[in-house]
């Protein structure tokens, strides 16, 4: 089971570094190369595109030589003032150098589709659901069923000052994230909305040293030792680590372990107690604190360099 988790959330890092990577070249590929499964993707690929044309257009009437990606680039110019624009990498770290250079707190969290389905339990997600979607969840650190991690979550969202959400328009992920908003009675337009990789690209857009250097650096989760060691060689001062987090429960432990840490700007690195954990350090200490994700992983191990 924890291995079927680990390949899942292996699979959801690399999808996000891949994105966070074809953000940071400004490529964004018109369409990505799929394997034909035969009829079924033939079916499928009709179903979500050509079938809603038919659907709409009456029996005796046709649109011959416009394809579905035309129809939907005119359809989105229609919708253009409805666009809602998101924060940039960019901009992000700019908040971040603002807060640290005023020793204001600021909050950087992430909703990936394991935060979502915490917080869809029972109000957009039965518990069968949840379960059979977020199958990972005890390896990210929430037994389900658990209201008061969802109430946790919802209230940390609701407190921090920066909210990455899903780009992907996927059931899980982007859509989920508006109805679990709605659901909870959180307006998204009161949040300052980034995206769930924000910290990928800020990362590979060159800005994260710059963020770091020759501030005090706590690492908090279980790749803190690792972290830490690569953050040290690139001269970066490490003053603290919390380098175990047992699940959402633990985290009254961990506040308490990182109260008696000296930083400037934490990282963390804890499944989804990162978010609450992020959060609190902001409002409860007064620090800047990044819900730094896998992106922890990738630097420990070398598989992304500083």
């Amino acid at each position: 089971m924890l291995a079927q988790a680990a390949t899942s959330f292996n699979e959801g890092f690399d999808a996000g570094y891949d994105e966070a990577m074809m953000k940071s070249r400004h490529s964004v590929p018109e369409t990505k190369a799929m394997p034909s499964s035969g009829e079924e993707y033939t079916k499928g690929l009709y179903d979500g595109g050509e079938r809603i044309v038919d659907s709409i257009l009456s029996e005796l009437e046709i649109l011959p030589e416009i394809s579905v990606r035309q129809i939907i680039e005119e359809g989105m110019k229609q919708l253009s003032s409805q666009y809602y624009r998101l924060m940039s990498a960019a901009e992000v770290a700019g908040r971040i150098k603002e807060a640290l250079a005023s020793s204001s707190p600021l909050s950087v969290i992430r909703l990936g589709d394991g935060e979502l389905l915490t917080l869809a339990q029972e109000m957009v997600l039965n518990e069968e659901e949840v379960r059979k979607e977020g199958h990972f969840l005890s390896y990210a650190g929430v037994c389900l069923p658990d209201l008061k991690a969802r109430d946790m979550l919802a209230a940390s969202v609701r407190n921090a000052d920066i909210v990455g959400i899903p780009k992907l328009r996927m059931s899980n992920f982007q859509p989920l994230a508006f109805s679990v908003f709605r659901a909870h009675g959180i307006d998204y337009r009161k949040l300052q909305l980034t995206l769930s990789t924000v910290n990928y690209a800020i990362h590979l857009e060159g800005l994260l040293h710059g963020i770091l250097a020759g501030r005090r650096v706590l690492v908090v989760g279980n790749s803190a030792p690792g972290l830490s060691r690569v953050l040290s060689d690139r001269g970066i001062k490490v003053t603290g680590t919390v380098d175990t987090v047992e699940g959402m429960y633990d985290i009254p432990r961990t506040m308490d372990e990182i109260r008696e840490c000296q930083f400037d700007i934490a990282l963390v690195g804890a499944g989804i107690p990162a978010v609450i954990i992020t959060e609190r350090i902001a409002s409860e200490l007064g620090k800047v604190a990044i819900d730094f994700g896998h992106l922890a992983d990738s630097l420990a191990s070398g598989e992304s360099t500083l």
